[in-house]
């Protein structure tokens, strides 16, 4: 990235910065406070793609939010070690399931297995998040989410061995 500050006499100061793809932002601060932002998508046009005018209040907001004052993005390492621990699966119900006809309640799945149901595909219907009332049946597919040694509790508990 490369930026750039100059004077603009009797106006105020340009600032330019040439991002790594080659596009360019130039941002043009007047004396009375008026800002001035200019998006180029190749750093060698003379004539901008777009442009706002921005209030001070509204260029220290952009400030803000470029900085991350209001949201960090996880960084690779932190989702790397989120996605070695968390799962996601899919576990159908079959004929002679424990699990089939009962309710969620009724499993006590979360406090036995550490599983979140987070969905059930029965037939053509899906049911997002269902409610802790809603009947497990045979040919659903749950979609339940937890580590992988939780899950593995809760495919036990749906093919009926003791958890």
């Amino acid at each position: 990235m490369d930026v750039k500050m100059a004077d603009l006499p009797g106006i105020g100061k340009k600032i330019s910065i040439v991002t790594a793809q080659r596009s360019m932002i130039v941002l043009i601060i007047h004396h009375s406070g008026k800002r001035e932002l200019y998006f180029f998508q190749d750093a060698d046009e003379d004539e901008a793609d777009f442009s706002l005018d921005l209030t001070a209040e509204e260029t220290r907001e952009l400030g803000a939010q470029l900085l991350g004052a209001v949201f960090q993005p996880v960084t690779k390492d932190k989702m790397k070690l989120f996605r070695s621990q968390i799962v996601t699966e899919w576990i159908e119900i079959k004929e002679g399931s424990p699990v089939a006809t009962k309710t969620i309640k009724e499993l006590e799945i979360r406090k036995r297995t550490g599983v979140s149901i987070v969905g059930i595909f029965r037939s053509e219907a899906v049911i997002a998040s269902p409610e802790a009332d809603e009947r497990l049946e045979i040919g659903d597919t749950i979609m339940a989410i937890g580590k992988s040694d939780q899950i593995s509790e809760f495919e036990r508990l749906c093919e009926g061995e003791a958890v």
